[in-house]
């Protein structure tokens, strides 16, 4: 190809090209004339700076080599004596570029093919950054497309103006796709990768579920009923959420649909997963009830510092709440949040009777009572001697057989066990070496400053360096499973707040911060609530 080429050809060239690659008509005519640069360079020399501009009406092309004007020239190459510059612009100043044109020139095989790398380079890289911009805004949406081809179980999908990918994890199980299917998936992810965009897609994501129901459901597209929480176990059972913003209508019906109409084009997507459409509540108790559906629950205990809850089902109904190797359970888990024990009323019972004797046991011997006192405290609800030392006198005192002085005697047993108690806590942490000066953080006692003892914190600075997880202990949910890791405190009535309070106080009792640092942290968090709010 010469420059003198037919200009109108390589207009034409240039529009083919931009159209069958979805691009920009100015960026092929800029890697067309890169391409002529690059090939320019190799017939006048590498080190020269050359630029080639391509005429977007007319198609003309334009050679010049542009020379810096400079005060004593090194490289007549790329440089220009100032006088020489003035002589063609009386204007020119150093550091300006005077423009010199070359004729034109024909390309060698050599130059030809390297232009060509040039434009498919620089056209591939265009290509690339349009698909990148055009997915990167369509995460969190349905696409359609056709299996382009199958490699190791993942599935390569023609989405028409780019490629993606559904990786053999995010294939429903058992679901066999073959070259020319026309599939539907969700975009979670789009990547800016060395080799060109990748976009991936799922089929098992829990918000492709709920994408298939706006799809299918108006309401939910309107926004009258709200998805507000998933759980899939995929190709097998799904459940799924949905409270209505419209008190007329309700939105498991809505979801379900005329005759299960709207459900079943879901499940059919689904290849046939079976979906439970739960109502939401804001109650966690009876959300939690309402998830474990068809099964039928005869109480619920909640521990919400923990978010476990507790199930008590009938004897018939274990079976069916907990479902299918754990599948029910561990469905309704998801769907709520909270980590769901099942137990049947006979192990709730067993398990509450057991409950009853050890505290039975415990005020026996703390107190020097018999075992029917014993008994008429623990189904007081009284479940610890402290309780008992430091309630007001006429909560034990009006219980059934006692009187007044019955309920003292009570309370000052009580309190001479905790006497006894702390003085032997107070001589073992001794013992330990524990200073004195950890008693004086508000809230400490004996036996927690023995527990702090024996992991090695003896002194206020020990303490200070301690987080409200090393006290309380935390938790961590993991492959929908919360594990509990136990805190120094953790035997002891301490909440997260008490625990942050003790080593707020043991750090400024050790320097580490002041009542002015303290004061502007609180500042700090106020603002930064009156801006979420």
């Amino acid at each position: 190809m010469a420059v003198s080429a037919n200009r109108l050809e390589l207009l034409q060239i240039a529009d083919a090209v931009a159209r069958e690659k979805v691009i920009d008509r100015e960026i092929v005519l800029a890697a067309m004339a890169d391409a002529i640069q690059k090939a320019a360079r190799s017939r006048y020399g590498t080190e020269s700076n050359i630029r080639a501009d391509i005429n977007p009406k007319t198609g003309e092309i334009r050679l010049q080599r542009l020379l810096e004007v400079v005060d004593k020239a090194e490289d007549y190459s790329t440089q220009i004596p100032l006088e020489l510059a003035r002589d063609r612009n009386p204007d020119a100043a150093l550091g300006d570029f005077i423009a010199d044109p070359l004729p034109p020139m024909d390309f060698g095989r050599i130059a030809a093919q390297s232009a060509k790398q040039v434009i498919v380079q620089k056209v591939r890289e265009a290509e690339r950054d349009r698909q990148f911009d055009e997915f990167k805004d369509r995460v969190g949406e349905i696409v359609n497309g056709t299996v382009k081809r199958v490699e190791y179980g993942n599935v390569i999908v023609d989405l028409g103006r780019g490629e993606g990918i559904i990786r053999r994890d995010e294939m429903i199980p058992r679901e066999n796709v073959r070259y020319g299917d026309r599939v539907r998936a969700y975009v979670y992810d789009v990547r800016r990768e060395q080799r060109g965009p990748q976009i991936f897609l799922s089929r098992t994501h829990p918000q492709f579920m709920v994408k298939l129901f706006t799809m299918e459901v108006p309401e939910i597209y309107d926004g009258i009923i709200q998805v507000k929480s998933v759980a899939r176990d995929p190709g097998s059972r799904a459940k799924i959420a949905v409270i209505s913003n419209d008190s007329s209508i309700d939105p498991v019906g809505a979801c379900v649909g005329m005759r299960g109409s709207r459900v079943q084009a879901v499940v059919g997507e689904l290849q046939g997963e079976k979906i439970d459409i739960i109502p939401w509540s804001q109650d966690p108790a009876t959300f939690v009830v309402n998830a474990l559906q068809p099964a039928e629950v005869a109480k619920v205990v909640l521990d919400e510092d923990a978010e476990r809850i507790e199930v008590v089902v009938p004897d018939e109904q274990l079976s069916l709440a907990i479902g299918r190797r754990g599948q029910n359970v561990r469905l309704a888990s998801q769907l709520t949040g909270w980590d769901i024990d099942i137990m049947t009323e006979a192990e709730e019972s067993e398990r509450r009777q057991k409950e009853f004797n050890e505290r039975t046991n415990l005020f026996m011997d703390s107190l020097d009572v018999d075992e029917m006192v014993g008994q008429v405290l623990a189904s007081e609800g009284f479940a610890a001697v402290e309780e008992l030392a430091y309630v007001d006198l006429d909560e034990i005192s009006s219980i059934d057989g006692f009187d007044e002085d019955t309920a003292q005697e009570i309370q000052t047993r009580a309190r001479e066990f905790l006497e006894k108690l702390e003085a032997e806590m107070d001589e073992k942490r001794k013992a330990l070496g524990v200073q004195d000066e950890l008693r004086e953080i508000d809230g400490i006692t004996a036996q927690m400053m023995v527990a702090l003892g024996e992991d090695g914190i003896k002194t206020i600075e020990d303490f200070a360096g301690c987080a409200a997880d090393d006290l309380v202990g935390w938790t961590e949910r993991k492959n929908g499973e919360t594990k509990k890791f136990e805190g120094l405190f953790s035997k002891f009535d301490v909440s997260r707040v008490e625990a942050e309070q003790m080593i707020v106080q043991a750090r400024l009792s050790a320097g580490w911060i002041t009542e002015e640092d303290l004061a502007k942290g609180t500042e700090e968090e106020v603002t930064e609530a009156e801006q979420e709010a």
